[in-house]
């Protein structure tokens, strides 16, 4: 009864803030907010168990419903929308993500990339790693898809080069399309900025979008790219996931 009368006010607030979400996803919310330790192998072991093998959407829809009722960092299904949304208006054919999560983003961005295109993540620990790429290979895609990078993102951005290159050494993209940022929130301006000074954003236009898991990280952020309105712009604002648009000077047409 006291456990109750504590959660009262997480789950008024919540309520109030997603009141046109189901009740289960309002819980789901309450558990990610009292039982903060996230079991990367249980979320794995589920999904492994209970999605359709060589499914993309069913390995999608397993993680979902593991997260109602269990803590996960996971997007989730209405990031997700938002993220596909972007996938399908960019079109990108080279995409880098920050934090993997188990893989989750990772397969929803890996379903909708033409063939041609090709997926970099980056996840710091390696356990999550190993978890992450085994579960992309559950959903049906092949390892000339994409590369798992089990490292810290600044040892990553400094490694990126080659894998903007064909098996020939020739530089076949000039830069990723697309950044995912979902990873240590206080990363994502450092990590923006070595990534232009690296030169790997696209020049002609790259959309980098940043799951918001800090607002004062993401406030200051946005500060400081509205003082750089030669080359970044901010798209589009929503509650849990913001989108730059990247163009290098002198590349606008």
């Amino acid at each position: 009864m006291v456990a109750s009368v504590l959660l009262l006010p997480a789950i008024v607030v919540i309520s109030a803030r997603y009141r046109f979400k189901p009740c289960h996803q309002v819980l789901a919310w309450v558990l990610r907010l009292v039982r903060r330790t996230v079991c990367v192998k249980s979320n794995y072991a589920f999904v492994f168990s209970n999605c359709t093998h060589g499914n993309a959407e069913s390995v999608l829809e397993t993680f979902d419903l593991y997260a109602e009722t269990h803590p996960s960092l996971c997007i989730g299904p209405y990031i997700g929308e938002a993220l596909d949304e972007v996938l399908r208006r960019v079109h990108p054919l080279r995409v880098l993500e920050f934090g993997m999560h188990c893989g989750y983003s990772a397969v929803r961005i890996l379903r909708l990339l033409p063939p041609t295109g090709r997926l970099i993540t980056v996840e710091l620990d390696p356990v999550v790693a190993d978890f992450g790429e085994e579960l992309i290979l559950v959903a049906g895609f092949k390892h000339f898809q994409f590369q798992v990078l089990p490292r810290n993102s600044a040892e990553a951005i400094r490694s990126l080069h080659p894998f903007l290159e064909s098996e020939h050494g020739i530089k076949s993209s000039v830069g990723f399309d697309l950044v995912l940022m979902d990873h240590d929130p206080q990363q994502y301006l450092p990590d923006l900025l070595a990534l232009e000074r690296e030169d790997l954003l696209h020049p002609s236009g790259c959309s980098v979008l940043l799951v918001n898991r800090n607002q004062e990280a993401l406030r200051y952020l946005l500060d400081q790219i509205r003082m750089r309105h030669d080359c970044f712009c901010i798209r589009t604002e929503l509650q849990f996931m913001t989108e730059i648009f990247y163009q290098k000077e002198g590349a606008k047409g």
